[in-house]
């Protein structure tokens, strides 16, 4: 049990599982207070009732405001507050080719994925700007970095979620209000599961992510849960506008296998030649 963020009251929308699960008890580990938020009923009620009186659950669709809205009033009337606000719930949504994706199926995915942490923005800020503080985080992904890691409607939205995040961190900087991203790679949950095939099968996906991480190991919810407690901590008082992301290094240092890496040393020239 640590302190890191101790006395600080916490809303983390899709938190009953996964990466949201995952930060969900971090969070309390640290010292928190948390609302989890979540669509799935069941498991966030189930996890609620494993922490404690330090968490509150409420069901909660991120595409519709009400719901959102009451999810940060639940903090502010149990809980006295809002420090921080997670934007995290998500979905893969609509996948296929552009030419055969449908427009329901679009707008169905840029609703969760985008219209949702709009929402949590805009719910965070209505309650940090009077108090002159707070920290609002949201969940992008690599597919947020570089175009074909991810379906074309998750990689637009998590493209857009960076973008609200830096446009927002100008506009609430003047409050002490930090707004942050992080985009995490390929991570065991069952989300990424499922796109394998199998939403239970978390050891195959582990395996799976492992044989392409730089790193040579797969991450994990913790692993994100970690960079959400380090960017909603006062450790990260001097970080806004920032996308942090989490994926072994895979989309910044690409393949620890590169062919120029192997080899005895030489220098290629002009046409090709080399020179030892």
């Amino acid at each position: 049990m640590g302190d890191r963020l101790a006395g600080k009251v916490a809303v983390i929308t899709g938190g009953s599982s996964g990466i949201g699960e995952g930060t969900v008890r971090r969070f309390v580990e640290e010292g928190a207070r948390v609302v989890i938020a979540d669509f799935q009923v069941p498991e966030g009620e189930a996890l609620a009732a494993s922490l404690g009186d330090v968490t509150r659950f409420i069901r909660t669709d991120v595409t519709n405001e009400a719901d959102v809205a009451a999810a940060v009033d639940l903090a502010v009337s149990e809980f006295g507050g809002l420090d921080v606000m997670f934007n995290n719930a998500g979905i893969i949504g609509a996948v296929g080719s552009i030419a055969e994706t449908t427009a329901e199926a679009w707008d169905a995915t840029i609703a969760v994925l985008l219209r949702g942490v709009f929402l949590g923005v805009k719910h965070a800020a209505r309650v940090m700007i009077p108090q002159s503080s707070g920290v609002i985080l949201s969940t992008s992904s690599t597919a947020g970095i570089l175009g074909g890691l991810g379906p074309h409607a998750y990689t637009a939205a998590k493209h857009a979620v960076i973008g609200l995040t830096k446009s927002v961190a100008a506009e609430l900087g003047q409050y002490g209000i930090r707004v942050n991203a992080i985009a995490p790679g390929n991570t065991v949950t069952a989300m990424t599961a499922s796109a394998a095939g199998d939403h239970t099968d978390h050891e195959r996906i582990a395996t799976h992510i492992a044989a392409s991480s730089p790193l040579g190991y797969a991450g994990f919810p913790v692993d994100i849960a970690n960079a959400a407690v380090y960017l909603a901590s006062d450790e990260a008082r001097y970080v806004s506008a920032h996308c942090l992301i989490v994926d072994a290094g895979q989309t910044g240092a690409g393949s620890s296998r590169n062919r120029f890496h192997q080899g005895p040393s030489v220098i290629i020239r002009e046409a090709g030649k080399r020179e030892r």
